[in-house]
């Protein structure tokens, strides 16, 4: 009763950009399938996908932020919130100097 068929999640695992670019170029080259190449490599067919996507979207094949767009749109978002916490701390400085 112990397992019921519920697997472990796998931990979370890094890749190099060649590993993926080559994880991509034998989905695109037409090779192999998505399901084919998950499963030589021991990947989600979902991570390679998404992989195979991105790049389309990166070469012009495709609509939608590219990978140099994401980051930046990502760095866009943390310094942003960065800037509205200093924001929130000015606020309480100051307000609890003007109710002294």
């Amino acid at each position: 009763m112990e397992s019921m068929g519920k697997k472990k999640p796998r931990p979370p695992r890094s890749f190099t950009p060649e590993f993926k670019a080559e994880t991509v170029e034998l989905c695109r080259r037409g090779d192999r399938s998505v399901g084919q190449v998950a499963k030589d490599f021991d990947l989600t067919e979902a991570a390679v996908r998404d992989r195979v996507k991105q790049a389309e979207v990166d070469a012009g094949e495709r609509d939608g932020l590219t990978s140099s767009e994401r980051e930046e749109l990502a760095a866009l978002r943390r310094e942003n919130r960065r800037l509205r916490e200093d924001v929130e701390i000015l606020k309480r400085a100051f307000f609890a100097k003007e109710t002294r």
